[in-house]
């Protein structure tokens, strides 16, 4: 049995909130949802893949329609096989994908890309009848474990939002199962994050621990003056203190600040991770690194930063992906990533996990579902299937 592509769907789909990080607001936020359509049938029902990119990066409806779906498409066929000429192989279809494309121009390019392997997995496991992370353990030859750490990101500006508010917000993760949280700086002076951390901490007490997040806001003075401060508090790390592409102002963060320290969220392919190994001054023994698939290529290419960093002597338990996606939970459940971030109350319906899987002791068990999983949850679900009618 062979199979084939017959088409790729894209639709643009709003994800917008009133809320702010220390950069930008998503009031006008909105993420490509993207449907890869085969003619392979699995007990019944024909095998359709689902993706759709990460927040903070904006739907890449005109580069997937206009340039890289077409040349899927116009692919013959067989080249898109894997060896057996049963399944699809990502990797083949990523090439495709990226015919006639020059290095580097990472950014909204690999966030296109990135959508598409999503989807190409979801159905390439789909075939295989299991869900991705154990399919993944196999091709790797390790043992999935499908207790993955997660933790609740939020703790956003909102207008009107004061201290009590921020401390409720915070206790309900941790009423919801979770046992580190996370919480926007830097959209406010040094002082009022200081009374936010502080208000914080106060709430979740010796229950959980607190990380906090700077969405690359400061220059280099700016990013020790927190260090100075964040370091009186045993925070879980201190996150994406300047530009991603500063590994100077990050080795240099280093000096100033011993505790964990985590970033690449917005670095987009292996090269750039590479050069935050190389360059930033990352620790192997306390940093963490948030390069999100989705964002970055897809897991193609996140197959190639994992081989970097075993070069550079890191373990895949220092990766905690950003962005709050079934996906990354997959490939942390696969290939022994040290957890994921959840979104609990925002950018729904496509953060979350499937329906009754909950949180106990800042982890959750993954679902026996083929696949990504995204049919297991129905609202996320409803918006997947409208795209894949007729």
């Amino acid at each position: 049995m062979s199979v084939r592509i017959i088409d790729i769907r894209e639709v643009t789909k709003p994800i917008s909130s009133p809320i702010r990080n220390a950069y930008i607001d998503f009031s006008k936020m909105t993420s490509s949802l993207v449907a890869v359509v085969t003619d392979a049938f699995r007990d019944g029902k024909r095998v359709i893949g689902y993706g759709f990119n990460s927040n903070g990066r904006y739907g890449q409806g005109g580069l997937i329609r206009e340039r890289f779906a077409p040349r899927i498409l116009a692919a013959d066929p067989a080249s898109l096989l894997d060896d057996a000429g049963t399944n699809l192989d990502p990797n083949r279809v990523w090439a495709a994908t990226m015919s006639n494309e020059k290095p580097g121009g990472h950014g909204e390019r690999s966030v296109a890309v990135g959508t598409i392997d999503m989807a190409v997995w979801d159905a390439v496991s789909k075939i295989a009848g299991v869900p991705l992370f154990q399919l993944l353990a196999e091709r790797h030859g390790v043992s999935a474990n499908p207790r993955v750490f997660v933790y609740a990101a939020g703790g956003y500006y909102y207008p009107g939002k004061d201290l009590g508010a921020l401390r409720a917000e915070m206790r309900s993760y941790l009423k919801r199962g979770y046992n580190v949280v996370k919480m926007k700086i830097g959209g406010a002076s040094l002082e009022e994050d200081s009374a936010r951390i502080e208000a914080v901490l106060q709430e979740i007490g010796p229950d959980a621990q607190l990380a906090v997040d700077a969405n690359g806001r400061f220059d280099l003075d700016t990013a020790i003056a927190y260090a100075k401060m964040l370091r009186d508090y045993p925070l879980f790390w201190y996150e994406e203190a300047g530009d991603p592409l500063d590994y100077h102002l990050q080795a240099t963060l280093a000096e100033y600040y011993p505790g964990a320290m985590a970033t690449g969220e917005n670095l987009f392919s292996h090269q750039d991770a590479r050069n935050l190994i190389r360059y930033g001054a990352m620790r192997p023994d306390r940093d963490y690194l948030q390069f999100d698939c989705a964002l970055s290529y897809g897991l193609v290419e996140y197959e190639r930063t994992l081989e970097v960093l075993k070069t550079f002597g890191w373990s895949p338990s220092r990766c905690i992906p950003h962005g709050g996606h079934q996906m990354s939970l997959n490939i942390a459940a696969g290939l022994g990533l040290g957890g994921n971030e959840s979104y609990p109350d925002l950018f729904q319906p496509y953060g979350g996990f499937p329906d009754g899987v909950k949180v106990i002791d800042g982890h959750i068990t993954m679902p026996e579902l083929p696949g990504i999983g995204f049919e297991g949850k129905a609202d996320l679900y409803a918006q997947m299937s409208a795209l894949a009618q007729p």
